[in-house]
């Protein structure tokens, strides 16, 4: 519900000067895929080699959002849509920081991932799909989530109980199965890189 009496507040700094003095281009790299896929440990790994490059991050991470800001949503679809709707909120202000920020979430459904990128600028919004096969997910588990959902203990569980809508058209699409992690974080340092994110 909107409130007549708020009203939005422009900066004396803009966005250009925040990101001018980072030399660099601010964005949104979104990771999605499955619980296991290798989002979180791949993002970690992309965010350590911007650090080595001396560029301005923050990574967002499901299980730790859900700690604080989301603290109190659950698992249904209404609540996975109000997660990805805080979450993208939070990541346009980031944006406007100048920071490239990096988001791990499973965020199942295309038109939540859609509503996200219409928050910020076209070229602000990088889709990583972490194409990672339910068998080889399952088979990680690392958290020991699929053998409850197999045994009906986590109803709405994305891949078993719950659907997992696939990004049709990502901007870095990986497949994940036989490619390391370093290889994977030199494809997308290259596409950041080859697009002019990363000035200086």
């Amino acid at each position: 519900m909107s409130n007549k009496n708020i009203v939005w507040h422009d900066h004396h700094v803009t966005k250009e000067e925040r990101s001018q003095i980072k030399a660099q281009k601010p964005c949104i790299l979104w990771f999605t895929g499955l619980s296991g896929s290798g989002k979180s440990t791949i993002a970690n790994a992309v965010e350590s080699k911007l650090l080595e490059l001396n560029k301005h991050t923050y990574l967002l991470d499901g299980d730790n959002i859900r700690m604080g800001l989301n603290k109190g949503l659950g698992f249904s679809d209404e609540d996975r849509i109000e997660n990805i709707r805080r979450i993208g909120e939070v990541s346009k202000l980031f944006v406007d920081s100048g920071t490239i920020v990096l988001t791990a979430f499973i965020s199942p459904f295309q038109k939540e991932r859609d509503a996200v990128r219409g928050l910020v600028q076209e070229d602000e919004f990088i889709e990583v799909f972490i194409d990672t096969s339910l068998e080889v997910c399952e088979s990680r588990d690392p958290k020991g989530l699929y053998q409850k959902a197999r045994n009906g203990e986590i109803p709405d569980f994305t891949g078993i109980s719950s659907p997992y809508e696939a990004p049709t058209k990502p901007e870095i699409h990986i497949l994940n199965d036989q490619i390391s992690i370093e290889d994977v974080t030199t494809q997308i340092i290259d596409y950041l890189k080859d697009k002019g994110y990363l000035l200086a």
